[in-house]
């Protein structure tokens, strides 16, 4: 952690799991990374690795398994299933007369008080359509679909204004004036208020679901994939958008993607993740010039390149984990190579990466 900078939001050890049928599907298992006040920060990795799932865990449209999330130092997230994890496995030990009654006793007290602890301070940010200053105010969310996110049947002044009136503001005067500065914010005009969602573009629909995210005032927005379902052109505008509202705003931003190259325009540092855990995360400039996971140097290398004849002799790199890593004797957990640079590695890969950029540095 970087003590100059105010950190905004911290998750720690964070677990979502969804139960398929008799299995266990564990999207994101043990992710733990901070998030500074007024930076972005991207979050990178292919379809499936647990990235939305982690944005949502967050604003807490799941219930998260496992672990916390604080934000501005108060837990407003909190998992139970590690604290019932320990007690079973105290009676395990207990059986195998590995501990004592008395030791089983205080390991069940004390993992009991964690998990009361852990319902409290997750009942008490309990999403309400009632009371002011709820965390919903200060944590808003960019969904990646621009369609599906609007409901067709609101007019567009209608769905920005929906935040306000849920959290009750009742001056219409006020929440006109609030929706008109919003849609000149985001670069559309008052005219659109009385209009519906079908008759706008696809890069239109998402300026007024940013509209609808930014009227709450928010500190910290969790930006889904925002650009994915935009044409490249359009594309553009919306990232300078945000961009703008960053500075314009100071606003802290989750940046969520699948493409490497625009979370580097964008984000101050990246994380990279791989099947729901994080495998590296480091400032933006220095996770490009020192890839050290065989994962994010997989992802580089599928970045194209606009000068054909260096693209012509680009090649993929294709990362196996079987092949990649030897996890039979150590399992690997994040460590810093350098300050600021994590990854996830064991004792031996951790020691090749010190010497590798040793060398280049």
């Amino acid at each position: 952690m970087d003590e100059k900078k105010e950190v905004l939001l911290k998750v720690e050890n964070l677990r979502q799991y969804f139960k398929m049928g008799k299995k266990e599907l564990k999207a994101v298992d043990d992710v733990s990374f901070e998030i500074y006040k007024g930076e972005v920060f991207g979050l990178v990795g292919e379809s499936g690795c647990g990235k939305t799932t982690t944005g949502r865990s967050i604003i807490r449209l799941y219930d998260i398994t496992g672990g916390s999330v604080y934000y501005k130092g108060e837990r407003i997230c909190a998992g139970t299933r590690s604290y019932k994890d320990n007690i079973k496995q105290a009676r395990k030990e207990f059986d195998d007369k590995k501990i004592t009654k008395e030791q089983l006793d205080d390991i069940i007290a004390k993992n009991k008080e964690e998990i009361k602890s852990a319902q409290e301070d997750h009942k008490k940010w309990a999403r309400t359509r009632k009371g002011q200053n709820l965390i919903t105010n200060e944590i808003q969310m960019i969904f990646q679909d621009p369609i599906a996110s609007l409901d067709p049947r609101m007019t567009v002044h209608d769905i920005i204004a929906e935040g306000l009136v849920i959290h009750g503001e009742k001056n219409k005067e006020y929440i006109e004036k609030q929706v008109y500065k919003m849609l000149e914010t985001v670069g559309l005009v008052r005219e659109h208020a009385s209009r519906y969602p079908h008759e706008f573009s696809g890069g239109q629909r998402q300026r007024i679901g940013i509209a609808r995210a930014v009227i709450m005032k928010p500190e910290l927005i969790i930006a889904d994939e925002p650009i994915s379902a935009l044409d490249v052109s359009i594309q553009a505008q919306v990232i300078n958008l945000l961009n703008e509202l960053s500075q314009k705003m100071g606003l802290t931003i989750m940046f969520i993607a699948h493409d490497l190259a625009v979370v580097k325009y964008f984000s101050n540092r990246i994380a990279v993740m791989y099947f729901g855990k994080i495998v590296e995360l480091g400032a933006s400039d220095e996770l490009f010039a020192h890839p050290f996971h065989p994962y994010t140097r997989s992802l580089l290398s599928a970045i194209p390149l606009p000068d054909p004849i260096t693209e012509r002799k680009r090649k993929r790199v294709l990362y196996n984990p079987v092949l990649d890593h030897d996890y039979s004797k150590e399992e690997p957990v994040m460590r810093e190579v350098y300050p600021g640079h994590f990854v996830r590695c064991n004792t031996e890969e951790f020691d090749r990466y010190v010497k590798e950029y040793q060398g280049q540095a």
